[in-house]
């Protein structure tokens, strides 16, 4: 693919907006084969970067949590949770 953008300065949430759009074009099936590959192979790529992030995030989430004395990551009550 060698028009392929990087996935490498976009923030958590252009990624996931990019993976919705692919997601919505590919359910159509208007694309050609070609079309749809590259797509497919674009998708992969934004949701392995997600998920990059993600895991990092949890990470300095664990670690902030350390600091402050707190081994594990506890649930948010319920009342927030439904918010």
């Amino acid at each position: 693919m060698s028009n392929a953008k990087t996935t490498d300065n976009l923030s958590f949430e252009q990624a996931m907006q990019e993976l919705e759009q692919l997601v919505k074009e590919m359910e159509s099936g208007d694309l050609p084969l070609e079309q749809a590959l590259a797509k497919f192979e674009r998708g992969i790529s934004l949701a392995r970067t997600s998920q990059s992030m993600l895991k990092s995030a949890e990470q300095k989430v664990q670690i902030l949590m350390k600091q402050n004395g707190e081994d594990q990551l506890q649930d948010l009550p319920q009342e927030l949770d439904d918010q």
